[in-house]
């Protein structure tokens, strides 16, 4: 098992939401190239970073946050949020992120899905945020009537590294991740899946990844 610490950014600051919404969240420390540097002086092999306003805005907000991280640690990162066109991809991917997340546009241009993948092979995944067992989109906003293993199977020979998953409903909440829909995601799918929410203690809220 791998254990992903995460950094939830909004407004330049970590934060953590209560189910995805924004004005529940809870400020952890307005330095996050600090924290991630806690991070990694503990041991952790990955860091899982989400740009919030991004993922609202379409586009990166806290962009100069994630720099200052990527400036900081050496260990590799992954990012979600906001990450939208392949000049996005190439971008922070040059930056040096290791890993980018893609979650609205897997479901409104799986195209772009595929073509960043055969482009930077082992370097994107797809993020699947659900409630009740359906995708939602836009920073959790939009939702859908897409199933989360429909979605999944359709990416199975796009050759996307992982499937970031997260049951909104437990996001933030303390409860403990969703371990049934995690385990009925990663039996449907090859692809190396994980759960994104849940497996949290304040205030290092790790984030538990299991390839399937």
């Amino acid at each position: 098992m791998i254990l992903y610490p995460a950094i939830d950014l909004k407004d330049g600051q970590c934060v953590r939401l209560l189910r995805g919404e924004m004005e529940a969240a809870t400020v952890f420390g307005d330095d996050p190239a600090a924290q991630a540097l806690t991070f990694q002086t503990a041991g952790c092999e990955w860091l899982h970073l989400v740009d919030l306003n991004g993922a609202f805005a379409g586009q990166p907000v806290n962009g100069a946050a994630v720099e200052a991280i990527l400036s900081k640690v050496g260990v590799p990162c992954q990012l979600g949020g906001g990450i939208r066109d392949m000049g996005t991809i190439a971008m922070w991917l040059e930056k040096g992120l290791a890993r980018v997340i893609l979650g609205t546009v897997a479901v409104e241009n799986p195209a772009l899905v595929r073509e960043a993948a055969k482009a930077f092979p082992g370097h994107v995944a797809v993020g699947i945020d659900a409630r009740k067992g359906r995708v939602a989109t836009k920073g959790w906003a939009t939702e859908t009537d897409i199933l989360v293993t429909d979605l999944a199977r359709s990416f199975e020979d796009a050759g996307v590294a992982a499937i970031i998953y997260t049951d909104i409903d437990r996001d933030g909440a303390m409860q403990g991740p969703n371990i049934a829909a995690t385990e009925g995601l990663a039996r449907a799918v090859t692809i190396p899946s994980s759960p994104r929410a849940g497996c949290r203690r304040w205030p290092t809220f790790w984030r538990c990844a299991t390839p399937a």
